[in-house]
């Protein structure tokens, strides 16, 4: 068996059941082949690859090098794939969309099914990085256009449609001093933001969109934040924060994923801090007519999300 993608989850499996019969029975497989299967990549390596000796099994340090050299293998089959699409599919025109993860898990459901199903000729190949990477990318002619927010702080070499937005809130846990038992939208003006700001605060990395703009709310007010966490995930410190791990500044479209629980909402002064989505090209850049569609369909959309 060659294909790095199956031997990765063979393995992946293996180490979560530490068991080679649960694992053969997980993947569908019998234990004596797994067995050999492991025994022969271990004999071809010269090294053993897990150690079964204790509970959970692990990797062994040429285990880990040589699930490392997978990874790089299913990253290189996807980038190769990727690359030969335009000689492999003629017929269709391929569109390179970057955009932050977090976004892209609400922005792409609401843009790309209707789209695809009215140009069944185009196929989507996503880039899911931060802003400013996939910015670089953009201006490299890696990726076609840039699913985005806050386009102010946009590099001037890119030209961009700017379509819907919403507003941001800072979550409050009954965990903090500040919440309201029996309330879920506070008034805009319930407290002092800079009081607020003061408090432990659970942030985005400073890689993300929003992290830039949180920081800019803490240096008008001159407040010197008191980090307990940092993620890269948006979705991470909205969680942490309904938990009450400290206080953070999300939006309508990712606490409606969350699981309800008493929480308060207090909304941020649109001045202050708010989402505008758009869409991005470089400046100057060819345009083709897929893309074009593309452009349109996302300036058509109804990007308003809310809570109440």
């Amino acid at each position: 068996m060659k294909d790095p993608e199956i031997l990765q989850h063979y393995i992946d499996v293996l180490l979560k059941e530490s068991n080679f019969t649960r694992a053969a029975h997980e993947l569908y497989i019998s234990q004596p082949y797994l067995t050999q299967l492991i025994k022969r990549l271990e004999r071809k390596l010269g090294a053993k690859i897990i150690n079964r000796e204790t509970i959970p099994f692990t990797l062994t340090e040429a285990g880990i090098i040589y699930y490392q050299y997978l990874e790089t293998a299913i990253s290189n089959n996807q980038t190769l794939i990727e690359q030969l699409t335009p000689f492999s599919m003629p017929n269709k025109e391929v569109i390179r969309i970057g955009v932050l993860e977090s976004l892209g898990t609400f922005l792409l459901p609401a843009l790309l099914p209707d789209f695809l199903a009215k140009n069944p000729n185009i196929k989507i190949q996503l880039s899911e990085t931060y802003p400013r990477k996939n910015e670089t990318k953009l201006l490299n002619e890696e990726i076609d256009c840039y699913l985005g927010q806050t386009p102010e702080s946009l590099n001037h070499g890119i030209d961009f449609y700017v379509n819907g937005g919403e507003n941001y809130y800072v979550i409050i846990s009954p965990k903090s001093p500040y919440f309201k038992k029996g309330r879920f939208i506070l008034e805009p003006n319930e407290y002092d933001i800079k009081d607020i700001l003061q408090e432990p605060f659970v942030v985005s990395s400073a890689n993300s969109a929003i992290r830039r703009q949180v920081n800019g709310a803490f240096q008008k007010f001159h407040v010197k934040p008191n980090i307990v966490l940092e993620s890269s995930s948006i979705l991470t410190t909205t969680n942490l924060a309904i938990k009450g791990v400290g206080l953070t500044i999300s939006a309508a479209s990712i606490i409606k994923r969350m699981a309800q629980t008493p929480i308060n909402l207090l909304p941020l002064d649109n001045n202050l801090i708010q989402i505008k989505y758009f869409i991005a090209v470089k400046h100057r850049s060819h345009q083709t007519e897929g893309l074009q569609r593309l452009i349109t369909a996302f300036t058509d959309l109804k990007i308003q999300p809310s809570i109440k």
